[in-house]
C-alpha cells in the first residue's frame, strides 16, 4: 500500500481524537451522578475516573479486537480493495469524534457506540454498497435507544421508591437504614462485580464461565453486605449534623456506596468502551502493516491501548465538566440516595443486557436511570426542556455520524487517489 506512514499517523491522531471524545462525553456522564449528588467533588470524580478508566482501558482493553466494531459490515467484500476500508475507518473515526465534540460542547450526553456505528454504516453504504451493511445488526443497535433507558428507568424508579418506603419516609430513617442498607450493599456488590467481570475482565486472561462469574459475584456481594452492615451499625445519629437536613447521616451512608460503585463502573467502562476508539485504529494498522490483508480480528499493539487510555483521560480532564453538569444536576436534582439508585439500576441493566445479548448504550442507560429517579418524585421534578434536547441528540447521532463519514470518506479518497 502507498502512503503507509501518513495513514498510520492519521490513524493515531484520529484515534486519539475519538478517545478524547469518549472521555469528554461518555466518561463524564458515568461520573455525573456522583458529582450531582455531591458524593464527590468534580475534582475527586475526575481523579477517580482518570485512574480507573485508564487502568480499565490499558489492562483490560483487549489484546485482540474485531476489525469492524459490532460486526455491522461485511469486510470480506473489500478483500480486493483494502485501501477503501482504511479510508472508511479514518473517515468514521473523524466523523464520530467531531460529533462527540459538538454534543459535548452543548453538554449533551450521546452514545459513543452509536456515533462510531453510524459513521461506519455511512461510509460502508456509499463506499462498498448497501448490501455490505448488516442491517439486522444496525436495527438491533438502534432499538437499544428505547430498550436501555426504559429498563434502567423502570429499575431506578422501583429502587428509589423502595428506598423511600423502607428508609426515607419512615419515623426513624437512620435505624431503618441500618436494617435495609446491607441489602442494597449486597445488590451493589453483586451487580458491580458482575459488570466488572462480564465487561471489564474478559481480556485479562481470566477465563471464567458465566456460572463462575455469577458465583464469585454473589460471594463478593455477601461479603460486602456483611462488612457494610458492621460499619453502618457503628454510625451514631447526631442531632447537630441533621438539624438542616433530616437525612444527613442516612445520605452519607448512600454517598459511600456511590463512591464504590463509581470506581468499579469507571473500570468496566474503560475496558469496554475504549474499543470504540482503538478498534478502528487497530484495524487500520493491521491492514497497512500486512500490505493490504483484511482479517476479521486484529492484534491490539500496546501503544494503541495507551493512546486510547491517554485520550480518554485528556477528554475527561479538559471538557468533561459540561456533560457532568447536564446529567448530574440539570435533568433532576440528585442526592446520594437518588444517585445510588441510578448507578445500581444502570449496573443491573448492563448485566441483564450482557446475559441476553441485547446491545445497549451505557449513556442511554444512565440517563434513563436518572429520568426514572426523577419520575419517582413526580413529573415536575424533571427538566423536560433538557430531556427533550437529550432525546433529540440521540435521534440525530446515527445519521450525523453517517453523513459526516461519507463527506470525509470522499475527501480522503480524493486526496490519496
Amino acid at each position: 500500500m502507498e502512503h503507509v506512514t501518513i495513514l498510520l499517523i492519521l490513524a493515531g491522531c484520529f484515534g486519539l481524537f475519538m478517545a478524547w471524545g469518549i472521555g469528554a462525553n461518555d466518561v463524564a456522564n458515568a461520573m455525573a451522578t456522583s458529582v450531582g449528588s455531591r458524593s464527590l467533588t468534580l475534582k475527586q470524580a475526575v481523579i477517580i475516573a482518570a485512574i480507573f478508566e485508564f487502568t480499565g482501558a490499558l489492562l483490560a482493553g483487549g489484546q485482540v479486537t474485531s476489525t469492524i466494531r459490532k460486526g455491522i459490515i461485511d469486510a470480506s467484500l473489500l478483500s480486493g480493495s483494502p485501501e477503501v476500508l482504511v479510508y472508511g475507518m479514518l473517515a468514521a473515526l473523524l466523523a464520530a469524534a467531531i460529533w462527540l465534540l459538538i454534543a459535548t460542547r452543548y453538554g449533551l450526553p450521546v452514545s459513543t457506540t452509536h456515533s462510531i456505528v453510524g459513521a461506519i454504516v455511512g461510509f460502508a453504504a456509499v463506499g462498498i454498497g448497501i448490501e455490505a451493511v448488516k442491517w439486522g445488526k444496525v436495527s438491533s443497535i438502534a432499538a437499544s435507544w428505547v430498550v436501555s433507558p426504559v429498563i434502567a428507568g423502570g429499575l431506578a424508579y422501583i429502587l428509589f421508591r423502595s428506598v423511600q418506603k423502607l428508609i426515607l419516609n419512615t419515623s426513624d430513617p437512620m435505624e431503618n437504614s441500618k436494617r435495609y442498607v446491607p441489602i442494597y450493599i449486597f445488590l451493589t456488590g453483586t451487580m458491580i462485580s458482575l459488570v466488572t467481570m462480564l465487561k471489564g475482565l474478559k481480556h485479562v486472561g481470566l477465563d471464567l464461565s458465566r456460572n463462575e462469574s455469577y458465583g464469585i459475584s454473589l460471594f463478593i456481594g455477601i461479603f460486602c453486605a456483611i462488612i457494610g452492615g458492621f460499619l453502618i451499625r457503628k454510625i451514631t445519629y447526631s442531632k447537630e449534623r441533621n438539624i438542616n437536613n433530616h437525612f444527613f447521616d442516612v445520605e452519607n451512608v448512600f454517598g459511600i456506596l456511590m463512591v464504590f460503585s463509581a470506581c468499579a463502573m469507571a473500570f468496566a467502562h474503560g475496558s469496554n468502551d475504549v474499543a470504540n476508539a482503538v478498534g478502528p485504529v487497530a484495524a487500520i494498522v493491521s491492514i497497512v502493516s500486512s500490505g493490504g490483508e483484511i482479517a476479521q480480528e486484529s492484534v491490539m499493539p500496546i501503544w494503541i491501548l495507551l493512546l486510547g487510555s491517554l485520550g480518554i483521560v485528556a477528554g475527561l480532564l479538559m471538557f468533561g465538566y459540561k456533560v457532568i453538569a447536564t446529567v448530574g444536576s440539570r435533568i433532576t436534582e440528585l442526592t446520594p440516595s437518588r444517585g445510588f439508585c441510578c448507578n445500581l439500576a444502570a449496573a443491573i441493566t448492563v448485566v441483564l443486557a450482557s446475559g441476553t445479548g441485547i446491545p445497549i448504550s451505557t449513556t442511554h442507560t444512565l440517563v434513563g436511570a436518572v429520568l426514572g429517579v426523577g419520575f419517582a418524585r413526580g413529573i415536575s421534578a424533571l427538566n423536560l426542556r433538557i430531556v427533550g434536547s437529550i432525546f433529540m441528540s440521540w435521534i440525530i447521532t446515527l445519521p450525523a455520524g453517517g453523513i459526516m463519514a461519507i463527506v470525509f470518506f470522499y475527501f480522503l479518497l480524493g486526496i490519496f487517489n
